[in-house]
Parts: structure tokens; sequence; C-alpha cells
């Protein structure tokens, strides 16, 4: 006979695995990114997307290009009973007021590519990142840079590094600046070294800061160009070809793997565009979210620090390393 203790206590064990189930199919975690339109997150968001259908929580994806726009959604996460957001935030320095309005809608907070930073503009230790060591991968860039220019025999006392710069992205600077001192490291005179300050991270901001210094430097006929990723690289590319310059003449390195370069990469002939640092999207997009979801499920932190590196791309070996990654 079913007595009534007995009936008390089923119905609590039965209220309990109920709201068990409840939680573990309702676990939500937020994915910000800066520029959701570039190749980069979007593939971030697909391994994230992975992540969350393989064990079966809810990925809620928000576009944050500007400030104004990251802290709404953040409250939006909070309204959506999110318990966990990761962030590539548009501005690294809103790092204090990410973390105080993080906390006010009690979620859990990842950074991932860029490091978020304080008040005193130094990272926030406390808060679990997924990054690049920037300045290494900068320096990867200058060494294959330097590395195809001593194949072909070029002097680099003779050619121009055109630095296409974005240096209020602490990541970005961190990039070139590490190119260039691989460079002048490996011979390139401190002198030949071309600042081109953009206003816009993309193509066409990669293009019009180009532009002025090809123009101002035109008795060089043998230039390197880097940048903070491909598309800016790119638009430098096209720049140089405006100046009469080809695939023979200049050496461009740009950074992520990015559909971009591969479309470089499928074209009939060569171009400027030499090479690009892939950079590992999947462990970025779908390690990041899991490793949200088990510190919010298991209450297992991630590491504090997690730095992932690249691979030299090229027209070469660009379909193996890409079928590598999709694995």
């Amino acid at each position: 006979m079913l007595t009534r203790k007995r009936f008390i206590g089923a119905a609590f064990a039965s209220l309990a695995a109920t709201a068990c189930n409840r939680n573990a199919a309702t676990t939500k975690i937020g994915f910000i990114v800066k520029q959701p339109e570039e190749p980069w997150f979007q593939t971030e968001w697909r391994f994230a997307e992975r992540a969350a259908r393989e064990n079966n929580f809810e990925l809620i994806k928000i576009g944050g290009t500007d400030g104004e726009r990251v802290l709404a959604g953040i409250d939006n996460l909070g309204a959506r009973g999110a318990q966990g957001m990761i962030i590539c935030a548009p501005d690294t320095r809103l790092g204090a007021a990410i973390q105080q309005r993080a906390t006010a809608n009690q979620l859990k907070l990842m950074s991932v590519d860029d490091r978020l930073l304080g008040a005193d503009e130094l990272p926030i230790e406390s808060i679990p990142h997924v990054g690049i060591s920037a300045t290494q991968i900068g320096r990867q860039v200058g060494e294959t840079i330097a590395a195809e220019a001593a194949q072909r025999g070029w002097a680099l006392s003779e050619i121009g590094l055109l630095r296409t710069t974005f240096d209020n992205l602490e990541t970005a600077r961190q990039r070139t600046d590490g190119a260039r001192d691989a460079l002048i490291e490996s011979g390139l005179p401190a002198a030949r070294v071309f600042d081109a300050p953009m206003r816009t991270s993309d193509t066409e901001g990669g293009f019009n800061a180009a532009n002025p210094v090809l123009m101002r430097q035109g008795a060089i006929r043998r230039w390197a160009v880097v940048g903070m990723n491909d598309e800016t690289v790119l638009g430098a590319v096209r720049a140089t070809e405006g100046a009469g310059l080809g695939a023979a003449d200049v050496i461009a390195v740009g950074i992520n793997g990015s559909a971009s370069a591969q479309g470089e990469f499928q074209k009939a002939q060569p171009t400027a565009f030499f090479a690009s640092i892939l950079l590992d999207a999947r462990r970025h997009g779908f390690e990041t979210t899991l490793a949200m979801y088990r510190w919010i499920t298991e209450n297992v932190e991630p590491p504090l620090l997690t730095y992932t590196d690249g691979k030299v791309m090229t027209r070469e070996n660009w379909e193996t390393l890409k079928a590598e990654q999709a694995a």
C-alpha cells in the first residue's frame, strides 16, 4: 500500500528528477562576437553550434559590434535565462564593464580571441581566456616572409615592409609588431618599415591605408605586406596590384586562413598573397563552448589562460589543412 509518507517521498523524487532533466536540457550559453559577418567568427559559431548539438544545450549567438550592443546583449542573455557567456569584444578595454554586467546577470564569463582588459589596461586574469599569442603569430608571419624572401634571393635590405596597422586593438598591434620585429631581426632595416594606419579592419580598410604609402614610396619595387588578418592584407595586395606590382614583386602573408585566403589560393594564377597563418577556429568555437558547458553543469572551471598555435597555409597545402581542421 502506498502510504502518505511514501507518496510524498516519491513525489519529491519525481520533481527532483524532472528539475534535473529540465536543467540539463535548458542550459543556455551566449556567444558574443564583434564582427558576426567575418568568416572567422562564423566558423567559431559553427563549431560552437556543434558542441551545443552534441551536448544538448542551447547556444545563443549575438553580434556585439560596439559597446552598447555588447551590454544590451549581456542583459538579453540574463533575461533569457542563460548561465554563461563567451565573448570576443569589439574593444578589449570594455573588460571591466563586461565583467560587471555579466556578474549582475549571474553569468559565468569567458573571453575568446581578444583578452579583456581592466581599467588599468592590463588583462583581467580572473576571466578564463582562450586565444592566440598574438605576438608569436605575428612573428610567424615575419619568419614566413623572411624564408620566402631568401628562397627568391631577395636581400631584406632592399625591400619595403608595408605594415597595415590597427593599433587601437591590442591584438592587432601585437600581431603586426611581432611580424615587424621578426623581419628586423632577420635583417630588414627599421627605416624600411612603412606603417599604413587603417580606419577599419577589413579589405577596404587595408586598401585605403596602403594606397598612399605605395604612392609615396614609388621607388620601392619589392614589398612585404603584413596585417592583423587576411582581409586587411588582401586589401593591401589589391593596392599593390593597382601600383603595377605582381606576385613576383610582393610577399604578403595574412592571418586566419579564412575563406578570403582560400579564395585567393584558388585563383588560376598566383597573386601576391603568398600565405596565411591558419588559426584553429574549431578549438576557439567548439572547445571553448564545451568548457563553458562543463563549468556550468559540472562546476569544472576552465584554465585561466589557453593559447592555440597556427600553421602556414599556402596554395600548395590549404586544402589538406582545411580538411584536417574540419575533421
